[in-house]
């Protein structure tokens, strides 16, 4: 455990990548396989089981500092965390002089004991019982381990690390490559000394990768002037669609669906399943799933697929109405074989032939299950934004831009692939509400409720954003909010309403779970409107004129 506290102060304490890897790395080496298993599950956030609510940990340990409910909640609101906030009010109890005693408390145990035996012990307890108990152990724990402790128990342990980043760290532990250490991660980790042996053995160590998807390839967003030097004919262009990535596979051992969040997902989409069937066994499938009337010419909006998505038993009716299909990207395993590796064009050839022989068997009520991603290409760079804005009459984001001789690797590996999506959609809003933040923002106000005029002269709350702004727009918009507070509600703050915001998201449809009768998808402050009037922000039919106008 101590190991496990220390590694957790370096990342926490910097934000230099190559500092995080090292530490990683150094980690990764030389503590036990099961302390390692249970540690890349925990930074993975795989391992985020809550086995006491933090409103409990804040009650037992009340009980002992007597300090007021308000005052704690007062002192949540400047931390930000609830973990964090218990640990620090502990720190301040009356017999706050006696010094942790570590002998026969369990803090020479393992972080694989503490998470396997010491935290599910104290989490089955009940009442008074359970609260003596964590009482004992937080007054043995080093302030360092008592932080730690509640944020495993909680359920709230978060550390600046990406999956990336922590992934890179056990390939270079083991001396493997990232690709292969990435690829046996995938379809889930659990955390044991034997699953660690496992990702950390040898390549080709008697291992069945077969009931796994592959790691994801993503694209990133577009810098043209990466592009301009290159010749736009050794470019694939193709719309990027607006529903779940996913991985469609026919293996010896059957078929799956797999999100790109590494979920089967086969009961939530039984045609695809049954497509799955009709393809040849060593098949894997990169591509999009959506709902895509089979003799429509453009898919269903997001919000048709949403419908779909976390049902384990879909009804008849449900699939009729919003039948799935898979549009296909990508041929990474064809015959059993591994084509990553070959250039892209040869996989889309390879594809194209794979798709007309599924027509072959494929009745006509299913053909449109299995679908192609359309290519395009492009003869000129200055074309490109105006084949782009073609992608809403599509019901597409916008473009992707694949180089034909480009692998299939994995994560975000920036120069063969590019997304270029549409200009967001925008209305100019007013600021209503807000809220604190977390963590480092806890004394900030940083969520802002913004509304929109209806036909009656009033503001009617239309959507609510956290991003957008910089540190020095985020301060100032602080100052002014404590100025023009007009109510209070709990953590809410009302504002005068005179401060406009532009708006931007990606989508609007209907809604009657929102006052205003409209959701958004994806919005976020675009800029702060110091020049304009609230009176001149826009209104509810602005909003409704702007979703017919997409229709």
């Amino acid at each position: 455990m101590h190991a496990f506290a220390s590694l957790f102060q370096q990342l926490d304490g910097t934000s230099s990548t190559s500092a995080k890897l090292e530490a990683l790395n150094a980690y990764f080496q030389s503590v036990p396989a099961a302390d390692a298993a249970w540690a890349l599950a925990l930074l993975m956030g795989k391992r985020r089981k809550r086995l006491i609510t933090g409103r409990r940990l804040r009650e037992i340990c009340l009980a002992v500092t007597g300090l007021p409910e308000w005052l704690f909640e007062a002192c949540h609101a400047q931390v930000g965390d609830s973990a964090e906030t218990v640990a620090l009010v502990w720190q301040q109890r009356p017999d706050r002089s006696a010094t942790p005693n570590q002998a026969g408390t369990g803090l020479e145990q393992s972080l694989a004991q503490w998470m396997e035996q010491r935290l599910p012990a104290l989490a089955a307890l009940q009442g008074n019982e359970q609260a003596e108990a964590v009482q004992a152990c937080w007054r043995c724990l080093p302030a360092d381990q008592l932080l730690l402790v509640n944020k495993l128990l909680s359920g709230g342990f978060r550390v600046g690390v990406s999956t990336g980043l922590v992934t890179r760290a056990v390939a270079r532990s083991a001396g493997l490559e990232e690709a292969l250490v990435a690829h046996r991660l995938m379809g889930g980790f659990t955390p044991s000394a034997e699953a660690f042996a496992a990702l950390t053995a040898a390549a080709g160590h008697g291992e069945d990768l077969s009931a796994k998807p592959y790691p994801f390839f993503l694209a990133s967003p577009l810098e043209l002037g990466q592009l301009e030097h290159t010749s736009p004919e050794s470019w694939q262009l193709e719309w990027k669609w607006d529903g779940i990535r996913g991985q469609l596979i026919h293996r010896a051992g059957g078929c799956s669906l797999w999100s790109r969040g590494e979920e089967l997902i086969n009961e939530a989409f039984p045609e695809l399943i049954a497509l799955a069937e009709l393809l040849p066994q060593g098949t894997a499938l990169d591509g999009e799933v959506i709902v895509w009337h089979g003799d429509a010419e453009a898919p269903e909006s997001f919000a048709s697929l949403q419908r779909r998505l976390g049902r384990k038993a879909p009804s008849r009716s449900l699939q009729r109405d919003c039948p799935a299909a898979f549009v296909a990207y990508d041929l990474l395993e064809h015959q059993g074989t591994d084509l990553r590796q070959q250039p892209l064009q040869q996989r889309r050839a390879l594809l194209e032939q794979l798709h007309q022989h599924w027509l072959q068997q494929a009745d006509t009520a299913s053909s449109g299950r299995l679908r192609l991603s359309a290519t395009q290409s492009l003869q000129r760079w200055s074309e490109l934004n105006e084949r782009r804005d073609q992608a809403r009459p599509q019901r597409a984001e916008g473009l992707m831009l694949k180089a034909l001789d480009s692998p299939y690797l994995v994560g975000r590996k920036r120069g063969h692939w590019w997304k270029h999506k549409l200009e967001p959609l925008r209305l100019d809003a007013v600021l209503l509400y807000a809220q604190a933040g977390s963590g480092k923002r806890a004394n900030l106000y940083t969520d802002y409720s913004f509304g929109l005029w209806n036909g009656e002269g009033a503001l009617v709350t239309f959507a609510k954003a956290y991003s957008g702004l910089d540190d020095g727009e985020i301060r100032q918009l602080d100052r002014w909010i404590r100025a023009h507070t007009t109510e209070r509600f709990g953590p809410v703050r009302a504002v005068e309403p005179l401060q406009v915001f532009e708006l931007a998201f990606e989508g609007i449809q209907p809604s009657k779970r929102h006052k205003c009768g409209f959701a958004v998808r994806f919005p976020r402050i675009s800029r702060w409107r110091t020049d304009k009037p609230a009176s001149e922000a826009d209104s509810l039919a602005s909003a409704r004129a702007l979703m017919e106008q997409l229709a």
